[in-house]
């Protein structure tokens, strides 16, 4: 899946927004698991990518990707993209200084600078099954009772309600047929408004790779990267405690 060419690959971060079988067809690259704390960093420095798309990320059992190595990823001429999940968080974050965003969600975590992080949370499979989504999104959930309501499917007090019952649902246990039963809905009703769910993440990853190209050509046209990155001593001390050798950060260097 690698698309080699003079300026290194196109590396994907992905996990359960998305399955690999559909994304891998979409865009020629090397698929990563979630990102986590100096995952950039270790996959810049194995790989020397040209790019790399964050859709998916890690914030439990790891800390989450910090902000300070996607800074350090621009200054060394990766182009970087967001989207979907992990991804339209830290790009909506990181506009400002070269990161790209991409799709519905990151831009609703632009004009809503404060909307909560969990709202593109789900609880996942392990590595072994490819992060299966065990849970459904919030994102997803609104966009799902916002178009039942506009196809007159559901009162728009249905979706109000539903709506403010999701958000009051822990992420780990966010999921439509929960709220729907607790809601009073029939099974066989259930079971039919699954059908209908919208997918807005996985719709935005999709859009981020089939737009990747496009971007590369682009690159950070219209954006400001910064030239002087430093390495904050809190920054050395979360890599180190991560086991990551810190003298990475300044020994490889794209654009030297």
């Amino acid at each position: 899946m690698t698309n080699e060419s003079e300026n290194g690959p196109i590396l994907v971060f992905l996990g359960p927004t998305l399955r690999l079988a559909e994304a891998a067809p979409v865009l020629d690259a090397i698929y990563l698991q979630p990102a986590a704390q100096g995952d950039i960093l270790l996959a810049a420095h194995a790989f020397r990518p040209r790019a790399m798309i964050l859709i998916d990320g890690q914030f439990e059992d790891r800390p989450a990707v910090r902000h300070k190595e996607i800074l350090w990823a621009l200054a060394q001429g990766i182009v970087v993209i967001g989207a979907a999940s992990m991804g339209a968080l830290r790009a909506a974050e990181l506009n400002d200084f070269g990161m790209i965003g991409v799709g519905v969600i990151y831009r609703w975590y632009r004009r809503w600078r404060l909307a909560p992080d969990d709202a593109v949370a789900v609880l996942s499979g392990p590595p072994e099954l490819g992060f299966l989504p065990l849970t459904d999104a919030l994102v997803d959930l609104q966009r799902t009772f916002a178009s039942l309501a506009r196809r007159n499917l559901l009162t728009d007090a249905e979706r109000d309600l539903l709506t403010t019952m999701a958000r009051n649902t822990n992420f780990r246990e966010r999921r439509l047929e929960a709220i729907l039963h607790t809601a009073g809905w029939r099974k066989e009703d259930i079971k039919e408004l699954r059908k209908d769910i919208v997918g807005q993440k996985k719709l935005d990853a999709l859009l981020a790779l089939r737009s990747a190209q496009t971007l590369l050509r682009q690159g950070n046209a219209g954006h400001r990267v910064s030239d002087a990155w430093v390495a904050t001593n809190t920054f050395v001390r979360d890599l180190e405690a991560s086991g990551i050798d810190s003298e990475l950060v300044n020994t490889y260097k794209l654009n030297p």
